[in-house]
């Protein structure tokens, strides 16, 4: 219609973009400098250009980013939509090696111009493969400050929808040529629909050392690792503390915070939030790095939540100095000095004027702290406090912590029922009478244990022992967990006698180093039907703690069974998502193929072996037939080439070779050879006379086994797309992600897992916005 509805072309009526009541609140705290003030609330009211960033541990990095330069941003350069020239993508200047960029083209834009539509088709397909993330520019923050390294075990808290979480997981695998980095993420949500986002998210990198767990973050228990035959409670090296916040710093896209916003929803959220940082650094190593942010720009769950923290730690805890870190990236300090707002407009200065009526909305832990030498100490001016008018992004807030030493009320001895200070507002919370589900252990043990503590310790183990001597981390049986969202597979590892292993050993020539301990299925009964590896930390933590952990997905698929494989000597097959994990220990059936070799192979379905070069026909002369690995070495003296190695998992027939590669790793690594796919594929339809239709269902089936998660893939990435990067709706995958595990039936566990798909969680209030 005409009128009130106007602007979108959905018929959704424009939301005014006024509040008084959020303009009096920020104006009178005073955290944006003297004479910016009308820049800011112009910035607020203009939409956030997309972000994206280039995935960067995969050795083929520059290689995109080569093609984005050189390619498609030179396409852009001169273009003009409607008459106006089209603005260019930027790289953000504070993010390390380019790899991250802002641009302003919407999607209406990008449907007006075939260039544009080429250079949408490239982002859709290169985020789909995981080699681009679409990714707000202040989220990208956090993991930068927290100075990850390859061997650091890190908890990411708050992790869904899990942008943050890939980075996490990019920065261990800085090396590519170490298969196992030492370290691992364990990324954590309370919402169990948003976990399989989260899992998705984290399925694009291919990685063994990543788990994904469903808890509440503020009582997220402290799990166990065996050091040397002892049990040793598992302190994080790094902790990613991004907790639920109001999002006023996210209304350029979350445009219902301006009709939404009010000072309630800070008021609300500060207790939980002061609680998740509090089980935070108890779980922190000393020497440790915790970052702490929200996307909002109160200081009520910023500063005042860090300065409880830094409070009640007692010394413990220090805020890092990172003003040196990120040149290039415009922030304000921290602020020592706020009040309290109540949503009439209310103002209260300190906690004695708050009436008693009142007490329990506004917390004393609200307030700053009064005295002057203390808050010297505490050095809040080292938070930073990012402004969306100083470089175009969203609002956000970031607190770097450092644990010098154990918490106060982790130094005393533990005893049975002892009252354990947890301070959150004035709020006591005992062991004891902790019952909301999980378990809340706020005390670490300490090295002198006596010795009916060891006792009971010793009791707990030998309930689980035999499981684990099995392998067998099922479902937690603790009466005390609460379980809720999709009953979970069990993960069982492979025991060392498997005869299932010996062929596999024997077909592959694996090298006496491989792991196989760390290989794992989603079954205990019935024939295994994939095969999973994760690191041998993870195993670790798995094989101790499935009695309080419940966990959604670990583990990186590396084998396939093949019907027709045992008549070739191996009932398994390779899969593409493992074959980096696993390619270092295979010293058997590697065909080395040139570049005109492996155009073929991701341009034809199955082709024949006359096709190859002349060496490729000789290696695959005296080779068996079955599953095969296809490697690309870049040539030094050929510039102009692919610089960069491909490891292709393939099929040697009787008479073709073939690449079992997914569609969009297929289209991936054709670009970056300046493969043209979209007329590759043209020519390709009209040569074999198939309908767009039969070519887009012949290539979405090219990786046997991948069916149903392919479809779960393509319905999830169909609605990430509608509802952007962090939105607070989250589409919900299968229970287990590996389907096919469950069920042998392909036809039911296609309806089990549509059963799961279709679901969609409601939207949440923007009162609890996660970015």
């Amino acid at each position: 219609g005409g009128g009130v509805f106007q602007g979108w072309a959905g018929g959704y009526p424009e939301i005014v973009k006024e509040n008084e009541l959020f303009e009096r609140y920020y104006r009178e705290l005073g955290i944006v400098p003297a004479g910016e003030w009308p820049a800011f609330m112009a910035a607020l009211r203009e939409p956030l250009p997309a972000t994206l960033r280039i995935t960067g541990y995969r050795s083929h990095a520059k290689e995109i980013l080569h093609c984005l330069k050189e390619k498609y941003f030179r396409e852009l350069q001169d273009l003009e939509v409607d008459g106006q020239k089209v603005e260019m993508p930027q790289s953000l200047s504070w993010y390390p090696e380019e790899l991250a960029w802002h641009t302003n083209l919407s999607r209406k834009i990008l449907r007006k111009s075939p260039q544009l539509e080429k250079f949408h088709q490239f982002l859709v397909s290169e985020t789909e493969c995981g080699n681009i993330s679409r990714q707000e520019a202040v989220s990208m923050i956090p993991p930068l400050l927290l100075d990850v390294n390859p061997h650091h075990k890190i908890l990411d808290m708050c992790a869904a929808p899990g942008s943050k979480t890939a980075q996490l997981i990019e920065m261990l695998h800085a090396d590519m040529n170490v298969p196992f980095p030492k370290g691992f993420v364990i990324a954590n949500d309370v919402d169990n629909k948003r976990c399989y986002l989260l899992v998705h998210q984290a399925k694009r990198l291919n990685s063994p050392c990543i788990m994904v767990v469903n808890h509440d973050a503020s009582s997220i228990p402290n799990l166990q690792i065996d050091v040397d035959g002892r049990k040793e409670v598992l302190f994080y090296d790094r902790i990613l503390c991004d907790v639920p916040c109001s999002g006023d710093g996210t209304m350029r896209k979350n445009i219902d915070v301006w009709k939404k916003w009010t000072t309630q929803n800070s008021l609300q959220l500060h207790g939980l939030q002061l609680r998740i940082a509090t089980r935070g650094v108890e779980q922190l190593a000393e020497g440790g790095r915790m970052v702490y942010s929200t996307c909002s720009l109160n200081p009520i769950e910023n500063e005042a939540v860090i300065a409880s923290l830094l409070e009640k730690s007692q010394g413990a805890l220090e805020l890092a100095d990172v003003s040196s870190e990120l040149p290039g990236l415009k922030r304000m300090p921290g602020i020592t000095k706020w009040k309290v707002m109540l949503k009439d407009g209310q103002w209260f200065e300190e906690w004695k004027d708050v009436p008693s009526n009142r007490q329990t909305q506004i917390r004393p832990t609200m307030f700053p702290v009064k005295d002057e030498e203390k808050l010297k100490a505490m050095n809040l001016e080292r938070c930073l406090r990012i402004l969306p008018h100083h470089q175009n992004t969203g609002g956000f807030f970031v607190a770097v912590l450092i644990k010098k030493s154990p918490m106060p009320w982790n130094k005393r001895q533990p005893k049975v029922h002892q009252k354990l200070p947890q301070r959150t507002g004035d709020t006591e919370v005992t062991a004891a009478n902790s019952n909301n589900g999980s378990e809340c252990i706020t005390e670490e043990p300490t090295l002198a244990e006596n010795e009916e503590s060891k006792k009971m310790q010793e009791l707990q183990n030998s309930d689980t022992e035999q499981n684990k001597k099995e392998g067998v981390c099922g479902p937690p049986p603790s009466k005390k967990m609460k379980l809720f969202g999709f009953k979970e597979d069990p993960f069982v590892f492979l025991p060392e006698d498997d005869p299932l292993f010996l062929p596999i050993q024997k077909f592959y020539a694996l090298d006496p180093s491989f792991p196989k301990m760390n290989l794992l299925t989603r079954t205990q009964e019935g024939k295994k039907r994939q095969l999973y590896m994760v690191s041998k930390e993870l195993r670790n933590v798995l094989l101790n703690n499935s009695e309080k952990m419940k966990v959604i997905n670990t583990g990186i698929k590396v084998w396939s069974r093949n019907s027709d494989g045992e008549q070739f000597g191996c009932a398994f097959r390779l899969a593409q998502e493992g074959i980096y994990t696993l390619y270092p220990f295979i010293h058997a059936r590697i065909i080395n193929v040139c570049i005109e070799d492996v155009k073929i192979l991701l341009t034809q379905e199955n082709p024949f072996l006359s096709k190859f070069s002349s060496e490729t026909q000789k290696k695959v002369k005296d080779l068996a037939m079955g599953s095969i690995v296809l490697k690309y070495d870049p040539d030094p003296e050929k510039p102009d080439d692919l610089q960069c190695p491909i490891v292709l998992c393939g099929w040697q027939g009787k008479t073709s070779l073939r690449a079992f590669v997914p569609k969009n790793e297929r289209l991936h690594y054709l670009r970056m050879m300046g493969v043209e796919v979209f007329k590759a594929k043209r020519k390709e339809e009209e040569s074999e006379g198939k309908t767009e239709e039969e070519v887009q269902h012949r290539l979405a089936q090219t990786e046997e086994g991948m069916d149903v998660e392919d479809k779960e893939h393509d319905l999830v990435t169909k609605m990430e797309a509608e509802i952007g990067e962090e939105s607070s709706r989250s589409p919900v995958e299968s229970s287990a992600m590996e389907v096919e595990n469950k069920i042998e039936d392909l036809d039911q566990s296609s309806k089990n897992d549509n059963s799961h798909v279709n679901q969609e969680s409601k939207d949440t209030d923007t009162s609890n916005v996660k970015d």
